[in-house]
């Protein structure tokens, strides 16, 4: 039911081109997770997201147990019946959202005392709860109950965060039933390159079919990202996925592509488009600028998704100053496309031999050095 498979590598950098199988079909890696946060990508319908190309979606642990339960989730058939959506879904683990918390939760070695932010009702999540709430929802992946420490971390604390997240993914492994739902789990340490080392070498002993680096893209430099997957690339194991959580720029995609990552999410294109602010090969375009009032030239020429084949910057300028809804799903759309087929063009330069020229192209055009 769940299976991985490089099927290319780029030799000078070891990015990979892979399948992943699971119950609801071949996912094509390198890949970028759309977030359903609330069983719904933002602005978007399922219809959209398969036409723009989504291989895979993500479902919110945190999010659908407080609205609407993930007993409501199970008894309509579990989450792909319940938005309608056909091919697979990842659902995390509802750890980053009840760390963000802050103030509203206690947390201890048993689990996390929480508070809802939607209506102050207390809750209190454990790994068993996590892993419950995420067979209800039956997603294809669940990911394991970790604690995500905010940078910059102090290196006791840190360590204490690795800890706990270790004993909680042992605590997942064993409640966790399989049934074609596969469970990955997740290396913290903050920027801490032992931590790093050693929390992913006692999760490999737990022999987890796939891998994600949790705790980063929370205020590091580009920089100190590339560091940790630097360190990282050559421990985890190369015949199983890699998954960089909540990494969604451009330039982050393919550098960390290079390195060895296999899959991507983030809720950047989602929240910049019902912003106005559109990722374009050069970078980002604000689309509310008075310059683009008689663009009547699209949004990115040459782009293949349906508001660039069928709108101007001026009308979609127009859309968001008239307050129209349109606005905020058309440059959805847009954003959601150009990631998604981001990493489609990285893949197949990886299966051509022509990596190095395509990421060498993206960062020139970025202006990065």
């Amino acid at each position: 039911m769940f299976e991985f498979k490089i099927i290319a590598e780029c030799r000078q950098t070891g990015a990979r081109a892979g399948e992943l199988a699971t119950p609801h079909g071949v996912v094509e890696t390198p890949i970028f997770m759309p977030v359903g946060t609330q069983a719904a990508v933002k602005a978007m319908s399922p219809r959209e997201l398969e036409e723009i190309g989504a291989g895979m979606i993500l479902g919110n642990t945190y999010h659908l147990h407080l609205r609407p339960g993930a007993e409501i989730i199970r008894d309509a058939g579990g989450l792909h019946r319940f938005m309608g959506w056909r091919r697979p879904i990842l659902t995390d683990s509802g750890g980053f959202q009840v760390f963000s918390l802050s103030s509203l939760r206690k947390v201890t070695d048993e689990g996390v005392e929480f508070r809802s932010h939607i209506d102050g009702s207390g809750y209190f999540m454990t790994p068993e709860t996590s892993i419950d709430i995420q067979r209800d929802l039956g997603g294809d992946i669940a990911m394991c109950f970790d604690e995500c420490v905010s940078l910059p971390a102090d290196e006791d604390a840190s360590r204490s965060a690795v800890e706990r997240t270790l004993k909680w993914a042992k605590r997942c492994a064993a409640r966790h039933s399989g049934g074609g739902q596969a469970l990955f789990g997740i290396v913290q340490g903050a920027l801490f390159e032992d931590q790093r080392v050693e929390c992913s070498r006692r999760l490999i002993d737990l022999d987890f079919p796939g891998y994600a680096i949790g705790g980063l893209s929370v205020g590091e430099s580009h920089d100190e990202m590339y560091r940790i997957l630097d360190v990282l690339d050559p421990v985890l194991p190369r015949g199983k996925p890699r998954y960089l959580m909540g990494v969604g720029l451009p330039e982050n995609l393919v550098e960390s592509t290079a390195r060895g990552v296999d899959m991507f999410d983030c809720v950047l294109p989602t929240r910049n488009g019902r912003n106005g602010s559109l990722l374009t090969p050069s970078g980002r375009m604000n689309i509310k600028n008075a310059e683009y009032k008689s663009d009547f030239s699209p949004i990115v020429e040459g782009c293949g998704c349906y508001a660039c084949q069928n709108f101007t910057r001026a009308y979609v300028r127009h859309l968001y100053m008239a307050g129209e809804i349109l606005a905020a799903r058309l440059c959805s759309l847009h954003n959601l496309y150009f990631l998604v087929n981001l990493m489609k063009e990285a893949r197949r330069a990886i299966i051509d031999g022509k990596f190095q020229e395509f990421r060498k192209r993206t960062r020139d055009a970025l202006a990065l050095s």
